[in-house]
């Protein structure tokens, strides 16, 4: 267990360097983008066009040595090219099934809110299953497989609300933001020898992510720190200040996301700092504030801030 861990450890350190020289100055984001990476869940960027949504996820795909995929939605973007359609074989009359976009291992679904609730919809059992079902037939998707889907805020042009369903998917919501000053002239100054993508080194194959997620996965976990995440939750249902609390989809979400950081920080079990660390972003996008709250000008992550404050956390022996 122990040479396991190191190699998670050690492994998920080099590949963090490597984006790094990419994505300046947003360290704190690309650890999350990895740490989703590794509790197989599908990562909601939420942000302003140009602060290097795509870039990041291309910089994970080739550093992770993964099939990447991007779709630009568009309000004419159908469900089939996303999951795919059939066409007759001309010698045989059966239908042959035309892969779709998202079979691949990391699909970066650009501006996924500019595209219509039926397009959106086409992700969800590719996104939940792992497979896209296409005239009454499944099809698997290759492992590992991510989502990262990025969106323009409320309100830009051409944009409309992610259906509740679908947001409940994503296991984090995050934001890259602006760069600093300095930041920004050393993006500047890295590019003058030419795009440092084209010089990235893929470090592993899928199969070695495959591997890292399942010992992820099987990172230990105390009853009692499972109970502390289930009372989270439940708070979540009950406080005055949310009209509709967390998902038992969420409390799985926080359980995998907190092995996974766990893991980031050289642990093979987890502690209540690693929930109390990833609970707002694995729970924020999932909530409904009341109109109470929003009155008062309240924000879910306020408030699930102070959901924590309130919880006791058990103590570790």
């Amino acid at each position: 267990m122990e040479k396991n861990k190191n190699v998670v450890t050690a492994s998920a350190q080099q590949i963090l360097e490597q984006v790094q020289k990419v994505v300046v100055g947003k360290d704190d984001v690309l650890q999350w983008v990895l740490a989703a990476i590794l509790a197989k869940g599908h990562i909601l960027l939420e942000d302003v066009p140009g602060v290097g949504k795509t870039t990041m996820a291309v910089a994970y795909s080739k550093v992770l040595n993964l099939e990447y995929s991007r779709v630009q939605f568009t309000p004419d973007v159908l469900p089939s090219d996303v999951t795919g359609y059939s066409v007759p074989d001309r010698q045989t009359g059966k239908l042959v099934y035309q892969k779709g976009a998202v079979i691949c291992n990391l699909f970066l679904a650009d501006e996924l809110n500019r595209a219509t609730s039926r397009t959106q919809s086409a992700l969800l059992e590719a996104m939940e299953e792992g497979q896209v079902t296409v005239d009454g037939i499944s099809h698997k998707l290759p492992e590992p497989f991510t989502v990262i889907a990025t969106q323009n805020p409320a309100g830009a042009a051409g944009t409309q609300l992610l259906p509740d369903s679908q947001m409940d998917r994503f296991i984090v919501r995050l934001s890259l933001g602006y760069p600093s000053p300095n930041e920004e002239v050393n993006m500047v100054m890295d590019r003058q020898a030419g795009n440092p993508l084209h010089k990235l080194t893929p470090l592993l194959t899928s199969e070695n992510l495959v591997a890292m997620q399942t010992e992820v996965e099987r990172t230990y976990i105390q009853s009692s720190v499972v109970k502390y995440i289930v009372d989270l939750i439940v708070e979540t249902r009950t406080n005055e200040n949310i009209a509709r609390g967390a998902s038992p989809r969420a409390t799985l979400a926080v359980t995998a996301m907190a092995k996974a950081m766990a893991r980031l920080h050289g642990r093979d079990y987890v502690l209540p700092g690693d929930v109390q660390e990833v609970f707002s972003a694995t729970i924020a996008h999932r909530l409904l504030l009341s109109s109470k709250a929003e009155a008062r000008k309240l924000t879910a992550e306020k408030v699930l801030a102070d959901i924590i404050k309130q919880v006791p956390a058990p103590r570790m022996y």
